[in-house]
C-alpha cells in the first residue's frame, strides 16, 4: 500500500484540491483509495467547531464509509493549542490517535492520500508538523509551492531539508504566464542540482483561484442591491479608505477586486464603480447607498452588496472566504485532475 502526504510551503496553495485530485485520478486507474487529514485547521469557533469541508468532499468523491472524526481525527483550533501549551495533550497520544484511525482507513487500499495541515509547520506545538506526520504513516511527501520570484526557493529549499528523503518531489501551482518561462530554465534545473525532484508546475487558473460575486454575497450572507451579473470573478480585496481622486487612482491599478467601504462614502463607492479592475462594491454598516449610486452601478454592471456588519469585520471574513477555498468543490478536483493529467508526473505519484 502507497501511501502520500500532501503538505505545502504555506496556506492557500492550492493543497486541498490537489490531494483530492491525486486521490480521484487513483480511484480512476482502478486503485482503491483512502482519505485522511489529520489535523483539522479550517475552524469556525475557537472551542474547535470544525468547519472543514475538505474531509467531508474526500468522503462524497471516494465513496468513503468513514465518520468525520476518523478521517479528521485532531481539530487543531486555538483552544486546542493553548491547551497544548498548558500540557493538557500528550503529543504520543495523539500519535497514537491518528495512526489507529489511518490504520482503520488504510486497511484493503492501494492509495493513501493524507492532507497536510495549513502549512508545512502546522502542528509543530505538538510535534505533528506534516513532516513529522509522515514519518508516524510512513508517507511519501508531495511539497506545493507557488513561485513569482526567486527568492520564493528558499522556502522550498528549507522544506525539502524538513522532510528529507520522504520528499518525491515539489509541484508548483498557480504558475503565471510570465514565470513559466524562468521555472523551466532557472529555477527547475537549480533545485534539481540540489536532488530536489520537480513534479510538474500547473498554471494559474482564475477558476481556482477566486470566487463570484454571487458565491461571495451567498458565503457573508450580504444582501445584492443591483440586479447585475454576478458571475465575475474576485481574488482580492480593497478598502475604500481614503478621498475620492486617491481612491480612483488606486482602484484603478486593481485587477478582478471587491472594493469594501462604509455605505456613506458615496464618492469611495463612485470611484469604484467607474474602475475597470473593481468587479463589485461591498458596502457596510447598514447604510443603503444613494440611488444615483445604485443607478449608476446599474450602468456600469457592477454588484452592489450591503452588510450590517463594520469594515474591519467584512474585510476579514471575505478574505477567509476565498483563503477558506470557497471553490473547493467536485468541479475545482475536476478542472485540476485535468491539469495534473497535463502538467505532472502522474505515473511517479500514483504507481507503486
Amino acid at each position: 500500500m502507497k501511501s502520500i502526504l500532501v503538505t505545502a510551503t504555506k496556506e492557500s496553495t492550492g493543497k486541498t484540491a490537489i490531494a483530492l485530485a491525486l486521490a480521484t485520478l487513483a480511484n480512476e486507474r482502478g486503485q482503491s483509495v483512502g482519505y485522511m487529514k489529520p489535523k483539522g485547521t479550517r475552524l469556525q469557533s475557537n472551542v474547535g467547531k470544525t468547519l472543514d469541508q475538505d474531509p467531508m468532499l474526500a468522503r462524497e468523491l471516494l465513496g468513503l464509509d468513514a465518520e468525520m472524526h476518523e478521517l479528521e481525527p485532531i481539530v487543531y483550533s486555538p483552544t486546542f493549542i493553548d491547551g497544548a501549551i498548558r500540557g493538557r495533550e500528550n503529543p504520543d497520544d495523539l500519535r497514537a490517535r491518528i495512526k489507529e484511525e489511518y490504520d482503520s482507513l488504510a486497511a484493503d487500499k492501494d492509495l493513501m492520500v493524507v492532507e497536510g495541515g495549513g502549512s508545512l509547520t502546522t502542528g509543530g506545538i505538538v510535534g505533528l508538523t506534516d513532516p513529522e506526520v509522515a514519518d508516524v504513516l510512513d508517507s511519501e511527501v508531495v511539497l506545493v509551492a507557488d513561485y513569482t520570484q526567486p527568492g520564493d526557493i528558499d522556502e522550498i529549499l528549507a522544506a525539502a531539508d524538513d522532510i528529507g528523503d520522504r520528499l518525491t518531489g515539489v509541484l508548483f501551482n498557480r504558475v503565471s504566464d510570465t514565470a513559466f518561462d524562468e521555472l523551466d530554465t532557472d529555477v527547475i534545473p537549480f533545485l534539481e542540482s540540489r536532488d530536489i525532484p520537480v513534479l510538474g508546475a500547473i498554471p494559474y487558473e482564475q477558476e481556482l483561484a477566486g470566487v463570484t460575486v454571487s458565491e461571495l454575497a451567498t458565503e457573508l450572507g450580504a444582501k445584492t442591491l443591483t440586479s447585475v451579473d454576478t458571475d465575475a470573478f474576485v481574488e482580492r480585496f480593497l478598502v475604500g479608505a481614503m478621498g475620492g481622486d486617491e481612491a480612483l487612482r488606486f482602484f484603478r491599478r486593481a485587477r478582478d477586486a471587491a472594493v469594501i467601504t462604509g455605505g456613506d462614502r458615496s464618492e469611495i463607492h463612485t470611484a469604484a464603480i467607474e474602475a475597470p479592475g473593481v468587479k463589485c462594491l461591498i458596502l457596510t454598516g447598514g447604510h443603503r447607498p444613494s440611488s444615483a449610486v445604485l443607478g449608476r452601478a446599474e450602468e456600469e454592471g457592477k454588484p452592489v452588496l450591503a452588510l450590517n456588519t463594520d469594515t474591519l469585520t467584512a474585510v476579514d471574513r471575505a478574505e477567509e472566504i476565498v483563503r477558506s477555498g470557497r471553490t473547493r468543490d467536485e468541479r475545482t478536483v475536476e478542472i485540476m485532475s485535468e491539469l495534473l493529467s497535463a502538467r505532472a508526473d502522474i505515473g511517479l505519484l500514483l504507481d507503486n
